[in-house]
């Protein structure tokens, strides 16, 4: 599990679909990294916003699906007092997040959801969750899971939802106009079936806050962060772009019309001024919307 995007803020798991013994673990790591410093500015004012709403002291954060450890270090820089864990189900992303947080971050290796009570040895004060929960078939049982981990008092922060990223102008030269809608259109039926194949996979009506009741806590309050970077970006941008195209191109191919498909070619050629790579006009615009609520 990670922070990784997918529409609406739809992550596909690491690699989902692929045996871990298959996956590119340093190219995949690279990508997260990007994507979650992409995020940065968004996630520690969303950090700041927790840290309003907490009352009292955050001893131990957990950042569950933590992937390389990007946000739960930006989480530690926002709560220098407390013991800050990165969680997830693969040991070479944590690996990486030890590494990168110079010993600042503790890792916990989980797989889930089959071991969520594991994750209750030690209560938190605050539990981050990114992109996450939607890998899990059961969503209201993760986050019923989820609130068991925490001390009274404490706060789950679920970033669910959101926007889906806008990166090009809706005519820009290329095919028809409206590519990204009709690319978003195909990647949500693309993230139903991804949900639909989940073990133990539950439909559920995605009403957040009504599910953080459920799992028995108190919804304290939603905001919506922007994530902004305007246009000409920056190479690294472009590079994570490539890559998010790349991989639509490998998911949905077949799913695209003859025309979005020669689009996507072009945007992916990366000696031409079309490309991702080189074209003035990419920017990147999206939003994260994250739901709390308190343990009583």
């Amino acid at each position: 599990m990670s922070t990784h995007q997918h529409g609406h803020g739809h992550g596909h798991h690491h690699g989902h679909g692929v045996p871990a013994a298959d996956l590119d673990w340093d190219a995949l790591a690279a990508h997260l990294e990007r994507e979650a410093d992409l995020r940065g500015a968004a996630v520690t004012e969303a950090a700041h916003w927790l840290a309003g709403l907490h009352e009292g002291e955050v001893r131990r954060a957990l950042d569950v699906g933590s992937g390389p450890g990007v946000i739960a270090a930006m989480i530690a820089e926002v709560f220098p007092a407390a013991e800050v864990v990165a969680v997830d189900q693969s040991a070479a992303l944590l690996e990486r997040a030890e590494a990168r947080s110079g010993g600042r971050l503790s890792v916990q290796r989980v797989d889930l959801p089959a071991e969520f009570a594991e994750l209750g040895e030690e209560e938190a004060d605050l539990i981050w969750s990114g992109n996450a929960v939607h890998h899990l078939g059961d969503q209201q049982a993760a986050l019923t899971a989820l609130a068991r981990v925490l001390r009274p008092g404490g706060l789950l922060a679920v970033a669910e939802s959101g926007l889906p990223p806008r990166y090009l102008p809706r005519d820009f030269g290329l095919g028809r106009p409206g590519f990204q809608a009709r690319l978003d259109a195909v990647q949500e039926d693309g993230f139903a079936a991804m949900r639909a194949e989940l073990p133990g996979a539950v439909e559920e009506v995605e009403d957040w806050a009504a599910m953080l009741e459920r799992a028995g806590l108190t919804p304290s309050g939603t905001r919506t962060f922007l994530v902004e970077h305007r246009a000409p970006l920056a190479r690294p941008v472009r590079e994570y772009l490539h890559t998010q195209l790349d991989r639509r191109r490998e998911q949905l191919a077949e799913h695209l019309a003859p025309e979005d498909r020669s689009t996507l070619d072009a945007l992916l050629a990366e000696d031409a001024p079309t490309g991702i790579l080189s074209r003035p006009d990419a920017f990147y615009l999206s939003a994260m919307t994250v739901h709390t609520a308190r343990k009583a």
